[in-house]
């Protein structure tokens, strides 16, 4: 967990907010505050927060009305929540889940299993934002080795239309000519080594996508695993 990471705390409560503000500060985080969903919405504009602290039970925007709006806006929809709650039963929670949030605690709580839960919940979504960037990594290696393979045809095209030309030229001169078509079998076989060599990427990246488990499935595998926890 890198120190500083930023943590807003949503409640409408001043004793929670203060209560949490001195313990998370305590140890090493940044911490905001924001009395109800309406006055977390600005702020969380501002502070950009790496993690939401939030009350469910809220005057004026509710803790799931702050869920439904943050999850609906592409540059918010990533921030992990934690949602506190004196709401015990089961459909809360589900509803919680289904909503988008990452962990659900019922009050009364116990504070290290709040910071359990914060730690965790971190470093699901580090390894979520890591998985996402492998994953765009390996989308612009695949379109990149298409587009070679793409150039290399084009290139074997020219060759053609060289090979072309030096057929017009006149026997008399064939030392020229021979040098040249010496050359463009060379460059024959190079294109068809380096061809090989993609398709063969090509392949292997297409085995390790079936084999491999993609972020929205991992995402809704801890989300199932979380509610099943319950």
């Amino acid at each position: 967990m890198k120190t500083g990471t930023k943590i807003i705390i949503v409640d409408d409560d001043p004793v929670n907010r203060e209560f949490f503000q001195v313990m998370l500060s305590k140890l090493g985080f940044s911490v905001d505050e924001a009395e109800d969903g309406q006055d977390a919405l600005e702020k969380i504009k501002k502070f950009q927060p790496d993690l939401i602290l939030m009350d469910n039970v809220m005057p004026r925007m509710t803790g799931w009305e702050l869920t439904k709006n943050l999850k609906s806006d592409p540059k918010y929809r990533d921030i992990p929540i934690i949602m506190l709650s004196a709401l015990d039963d089961v459909k809360n929670k589900v509803a919680g889940f289904e909503l988008g949030v990452d962990d659900y605690i019922t009050k009364p709580f116990n504070f290290s299993e709040v910071l359990a839960r914060i730690k965790a919940t971190l470093r699901n979504r580090e390894l979520f934002t890591q998985i996402a960037v492998r994953e765009s990594r390996l989308s612009l290696a695949e379109e990149l080795s298409r587009e070679m393979k793409r150039d290399l045809i084009d290139f074997s095209k020219s060759i053609d239309d060289l090979e072309a030309a030096v057929s017009m030229i006149p026997k008399e001169i064939s030392d020229p000519v021979k040098s040249i078509l010496e050359k463009t079998c060379n460059a024959r076989k190079q294109i068809a080594e380096l061809d090989a060599k993609i398709d063969k990427t090509i392949l292997e990246w297409e085995d390790l996508k079936k084999n491999e488990i993609g972020l929205s499935v991992l995402e809704t595998e801890i989300r199932k695993h979380l509610n099943q926890g319950q």
